[in-house]
């Protein structure tokens, strides 16, 4: 999981970021619209109405130190679902590589 932040506002609620998650297996990608003011909780109601009610829990997500993945309630949510939450260093691209490339797809296909 991984941002792309800074975008031009879209849609009805002027959204400005975006969520990607890239299933490491199946190499599917999902873009979730948000806000850059979204808060940790706003993530976790997002990911969760989203995407685990379609494809269920993840086993193991792995997102940059990003402040929204590193607080208590990411921590409880992944100790009661039972998955594990791992973070990718800083220029390492084996870790969260397939987020990155996405992102760079993203950005090209909106310019």
């Amino acid at each position: 999981m991984d941002w792309v932040t800074a975008l031009p506002q879209s849609g009805d609620k002027s959204y400005n970021d975006y969520l990607v998650i890239v299933d490491r297996y199946s190499k599917t990608a999902i873009f979730l619209p948000c806000h850059k003011d979204d808060t940790s909780m706003d993530t976790a109601l997002l990911l969760l109405s989203r995407v685990i009610s379609h494809t269920g829990i993840f086993h193991n997500i792995i997102s940059d130190i990003d402040p929204k993945f590193t607080s208590a309630l990411w921590t409880n949510l992944h100790r009661l679902f039972g998955s594990k939450l791992s973070f990718s260093t800083a220029y390492h691209p084996q870790t969260d590589g397939l987020a990155e490339r996405m992102i760079q797809t993203l950005e090209d296909m909106i310019r």
